[in-house]
């Protein structure tokens, strides 16, 4: 049976309250077994804990601070959170971090502020990186080029970038974050992707976010990993067993599991 990784899920999402059980064990049931589970901000983190003792063999946790949570007024505690759970306990990424200026271009300094400082953190802990991007990809790379070390290493998810832009996060250690944008007519990345090696490519669903057709506009969850596998299928001319086999072994990389 092939394995599927889905490495970005946010299965604690109150989205899923009402039949969180059988949506992992549909997502099971499909060859969906690991599930890389995102920090938001501190008021999620006894959900996340929750979900990791419902589902400790498929579950794997990250801690960080997101972008569109980096407020003025919390962001230096939210970081104080997440630092003392990182040095408490095992966690497989510092994530989701990164810069977001679709929803507030005035925080952008913080933000900056809060990525490095995080970024800093995964290279003490040994740990990857899980990159959020929105409407910053300049600003994104500025911060990763001012951190390029042998020890930065990651991935870019939800990767929606032109071919130069994979490229450079390529350059940078990072793999590509491929889900429910690929199977969009106007995703645009489905046009370049071939000309990348699978080997800098994993897969997520982002869920409840962005669901691939023909489920878009709904409630994404991570059984539809298998639909974004099919796709890479099809856009790279080989089984869905081959993209299931690479794509988990790339996310072992990463995560170290």
């Amino acid at each position: 049976m092939m394995i599927l990784t889905d490495t970005h899920t946010h299965l604690y999402s109150s989205q899923f309250q009402d039949d969180r059980p059988e949506m992992m064990q549909r997502a099971i049931d499909a060859g969906v077994t690991r599930f890389f589970v995102p920090a938001i901000d501190s008021s999620y983190t006894q959900r996340m804990y929750d979900l990791e003792q419902q589902f400790p063999e498929n579950v794997f946790l990250m801690m960080g601070l997101h972008p569109c949570y980096v407020k003025p007024e919390s962001f230096e505690k939210e970081l104080q959170l997440a630092e003392e759970a990182l040095n408490q306990r095992k966690f497989y990424a510092v994530g989701e971090i990164g810069i977001d200026l679709y929803w507030d271009k005035t925080t952008l300094d913080i933000q900056k502020v809060a990525f490095k400082q995080q970024i800093q953190w995964a290279k003490k802990h040994q740990l990857a990186i899980n990159i959020h991007c929105r409407d910053a990809f300049d600003e994104i790379f500025e911060v990763l080029e001012s951190e390029r070390s042998d020890d930065l290493f990651g991935i870019f998810h939800c990767f929606t970038g032109d071919f130069n832009q994979a490229q450079q996060a390529i350059g940078l250690n990072l793999k590509l974050g491929i889900g429910g944008v690929a199977t969009f007519k106007n995703g645009k990345i489905d046009q370049f992707l071939n000309q990348i090696d699978l080997q800098h490519i994993v897969l997520e669903t982002d869920s409840p976010y962005l669901a691939p057709v023909p489920h878009r506009g709904k409630r994404n969850e991570s059984s539809y990993t298998v639909l974004v596998a099919q796709k890479l299928a099809e856009i790279y001319g080989v089984s869905v067993e081959e993209i299931a086999s690479i794509t988990t072994q790339n996310s072992k990389a990463i995560f170290g599991i």
